[in-house]
Order: structure tokens, then C-alpha cells, then sequence
């Protein structure tokens, strides 16, 4: 049947509205709102106007860009950070393979990783620490995203091969930094030289990757038939999640010595991971279990009807469900892992925020310039918090997450 032009004009989706009706429409509807919007306008621009000015001429960031590879990779050694950066570009090539391979949210992360390399690469000003061999570095990453590209987009290259890849490059990360004793190619650097974006990448990534199966089995253990099992899920997560994470790390740092042997010693970069990993696994076990219970049980009566056993029911049914309503909670979590990793400073770990406050206490002159230092920190943990955001709900929309089961 033909559809006539009257009911194409019913069903043409509205225009967007112009600026000047959306500027009446939101901020002149009401009395209240242009009451409101006549008050707080001046109040934001200047405001806006001296924040401004304060960063672009009140502002002393000598603090910041005078240590641009202290932020980075903290007191590692200058001639050893080749190692830092091959396990870098191992990341970026193997994101560049998932993009090929997989596209959708990767093809916009690798996207902006190239540009962010591109743009330090060609970066305008003369820095001693921003010599010629660093922007190629750094321009080489631009290409190692193409060239990962190219690879995974070869047929013979199946997902199989990425997700190993996936999987060897934290390994071969570790062994590089942390080198072997007596090598004259890998000399040992200790983790006590580690420091700056390097160790807060470290923590969160290792708590994320480490905390989500633990709780995803802590959620099902707590559900399970078994009490055993289900009284040591219930008393673990109750156990952490009534305690801060300070007091988690403190535990670990210091008190989880008491209980080993004399000739035993677990690296202190080691023990705060299992830290913040248990923390945030109790924290996770919980968001997951709320999925488990949204699962309508007709889901679980169609798996047995078609002649699922409880393992297959479990892993192809129940579990893809429950992950996919409790997304936001989960993304939400993860965040609030990366943001948490600053208490590490407490227990002696010179992260990111750990080493801004080393550069503050170094020089009298720094120690007037702690706003600057604050607010640098602030913004980049902002800007990597945004992109976990940005691509958690890039991923729901994939999902589907906001339409029904």
C-alpha cells in the first residue's frame, strides 16, 4: 500500500530545533527560568572570564611541564624507559588488531589514542625531555595503530589469535619493566622506582582485569546450593564492603607480613593490587548478583526445556543477561577503581598523585604552586574517567542496554 505525502509529513521525524528556540525553550519558558537564567548568567562569564584568565596568565605551570616524565613513569631509569615504551606500543599495536579485526567502539578508542600521539609528536614547543628520538617515538605509535590495523583486517587473522595476544602482552609489559637479576640486557628495576601514570595504569588495569571474574564467581557462589560456598561468598563480600579501602591496604601492606614466613616477601606493588583486586571484586559481586536476579525465571525453565544442563544454563543465558543489565553499575565501579587507586600514596606508593605531591615538596618555589599541581592531576583524571565513561555508554547503546530483555 502507498503511503500518502500526509502521512509521510505524520511520520517524518521532528526537525531539530534552531539555537534561538532551544535558548527559549530552556532558558526563557518560565518566569522562574528567565528569573534564574538573568542571575547566573553573569555570575558563569566572569567566572568563566577569571578562570581563564588564571590559567593562561596567572598560572605558574612550570610545576607541571618541567616534569613531564616524572608524572609519567615516576623515578624509573632514564636509560632503561625504552622498556616502558616497547610495552606501550605492544597495547597500542594489539588495539590497532582489534579495531581491524573487531571495529565498532575500538575503531573510535584507537582513533583517539592515534590523534593524541599525532598531536604530542608535532607538539610546538622545545622541552629538553621532548627530544628528536621521543616525537619519532611517539609518531611511530600513529603508525603501529595503521599497521595493527591492516593486520587484523587480514582474513587469515582470526579472533582467536587477538584475544591470545590480548592475553601475553600484561605478561611480557611486567617482564620488561621489571627485569631479571644479573642481566646485562634486563637489569632489575625494582617497583620501588616505579611511579606516576605507570603505576595508576598498572593498579586500575590489574584490578579490572583481576576483580571482575573474582566477582563474577563471588556472585555465584553466593547464589549457589552449596552452603559452604555460599556462607565464605556472603562472609568475604560483607567482610570487605564493610571496611574502606584504606583500611584494606593498610591490611595488606603491612598486617598480611605478620602471617607470611620470615624468608617470604611480596612486593608491595603486588600486595596493594590484591588490595584494591578484593575490594573492588566484593563491590562487583554484588552489582552482578542484582543481574542475576533480574533474569526472569522463564529464561531458565526455556534453557532446561530445550536441554541445557545448569553449566550451559549459567553461561549462555543467565550470565549474558545479568552482565548486560548491570552494565552502567559495573562501568560505574570500574571508575571509581581508577579514581581510588590515589590511596596507594598513603601506604608509600608514588602513583600519579603520589608523585605531584614529591614535585610540591622538592623546591621551596613549588610549595606556593600546589593549585596547579591539583588542578593538573584533577583534569587528567577527569579526562580518563570521561573516556571510560563515553565508551561504557558507546557500549550500551551497542548492547541495547536501555531496551527491555
Amino acid at each position: 500500500m502507498a503511503i500518502t505525502e500526509i502521512e509521510q509529513e505524520i511520520i517524518r521525524p521532528p526537525q531539530p530545533p534552531g539555537p534561538i528556540k532551544w535558548v527559549r525553550d530552556n532558558l526563557f519558558s518560565s518566569w522562574i527560568n528567565t528569573l534564574l537564567t538573568v542571575i547566573l548568567l553573569p555570575v558563569v562569564f566572569f567566572a568563566l572570564i577569571g578562570a581563564i584568565g588564571w590559567v593562561f596568565v596567572d598560572a605558574d605551570w612550570r610545576v607541571v611541564t618541567k616534569f613531564p616524565l616524572l608524572y609519567t613513569v615516576g623515578q624509573y631509569p632514564r636509560d632503561e624507559i625504552w622498556r616502558v615504551g616497547i610495552g606501550l606500543s605492544a597495547i597500542i599495536f594489539m588495539l590497532g588488531a582489534s579495531w581491524g579485526k573487531w571495529g565498532g567502539l575500538l575503531r573510535s578508542i584507537s582513533i583517539t589514542v592515534g590523534l593524541a600521539f599525532a598531536a604530542l609528536a608535532i607538539l610546538p614547543v622545545q622541552h629538553p625531555e621532548l627530544v628528536l628520538s621521543m616525537r619519532i617515538y611517539l609518531g611511530s605509535n600513529v603508525l603501529l595503530v595503521l599497521l595493527g590495523y591492516l593486520i587484523g583486517r587480514i582474513p587469515a587473522m582470526k579472533s582467536l589469535y587477538i584475544v591470545i595476544g590480548w592475553a601475553l602482552v600484561p605478561f611480557v609489559a611486567i617482564l620488561l619493566l621489571s627485569g631479571f637479576e644479573n642481566s646485562t640486557l634486563l637489569p632489575r628495576v625494582g617497583t620501588t622506582m616505579w611511579g606516576g601514570l605507570l603505576v595508576t595504569f598498572l593498579l586500575s588495569a590489574g584490578g579490572i582485569l583481576l576483580s571482575f571474574p573474582i566477582g563474577v564467581a563471588l556472585a555465584l557462589g553466593r547464589r549457589s546450593s552449596l552452603p559452604v560456598v555460599s556462607a565464605f561468598s556472603t562472609v568475604f563480600i560483607e567482610t570487605i564492603r564493610g571496611v574502606p579501602l584504606i583500611t584494606i591496604l593498610f591490611m595488606f601492606s603491612i598486617i598480611l607480613a605478620l602471617f607470611l614466613p620470615a624468608e617470604s616477601r611480596i612486593d608491595r606493588l603486588a600486595r596493594a593490587l590484591m588490595a584494591v583486586t578484593f575490594f573492588s571484586a566484593a563491590y562487583t559481586a554484588e552489582n552482578i548478583r542484582g543481574g542475576l536476579q533480574a533474569v526472569p525465571i522463564g529464561q531458565i525453565e526455556a534453557a532446561k526445556a530445550i536441554g541445557m544442563n545448569g553449566f550451559q544454563t549459567m553461561l549462555f543465558i543467565i550470565l549474558p543477561q545479568a552482565l548486560r543489565a548491570v552494565l552502567p553499575a559495573i562501568v560505574g565501579q570500574l571508575i571509581s577503581l581508577f579514581k581510588d587507586t590515589t590511596l596507594v600514596v598513603i601506604v608509600g606508593i608514588n602513583d600519579f598523585l603520589g608523585i605531584g605531591r614529591s614535585v610540591i615538596n622538592s623546591a621551596p618555589e613549588f610549595m606556593q604552586l600546589q593549585i596547579e599541581v591539583y588542578i593538573f592531576i584533577a583534569v587528567v583524571y577527569w579526562i580518563f574517567s570521561y573516556l571510560m565513561s563515553l565508551a561504557s555508554r558507546r557500549l550500551e547503546a551497542a548492547m541495547g542496554v536501555s531496551t527491555r530483555l
